[in-house]
This record gives C-alpha cells, structure tokens and sequence, in this order.
C-alpha cells in the first residue's frame, strides 16, 4: 500500500504533462492541416530543376 504514496503523485504529473503536451499542440496550431500532407503525397508535382 505504501508503493501507492509514490505512484498516485507520478501517474498525475505524467498525466499533467501529457495534457500539458497536448493543449501547447493545440495552440501552436500542429492539428489545423490534417489533410494537407496525404493530398500532397497524391500529387504529381515534379520540382523544377
């Protein structure tokens, strides 16, 4: 039972982080493209060289 005093306090921090980790993706704008990268892949667009 004493094993909980120590595993409560980390599994909160870790979750704390994890949303912390989350909410800063949100603000930063990392969610706003989802389609972009899977159209780009799509299309056959070749560089000019």
């Amino acid at each position: 039972m004493t094993i909980l005093v120590y595993l409560m306090p980390v599994a909160l921090f870790l979750g704390a982080l994890g949303l912390t980790g989350f909410l800063w993706a949100l603000k930063s704008g990392q969610y706003e493209d989802l389609d972009g990268a899977a159209e780009r892949i799509l299309r056959d667009d070749k560089p000019e060289r």
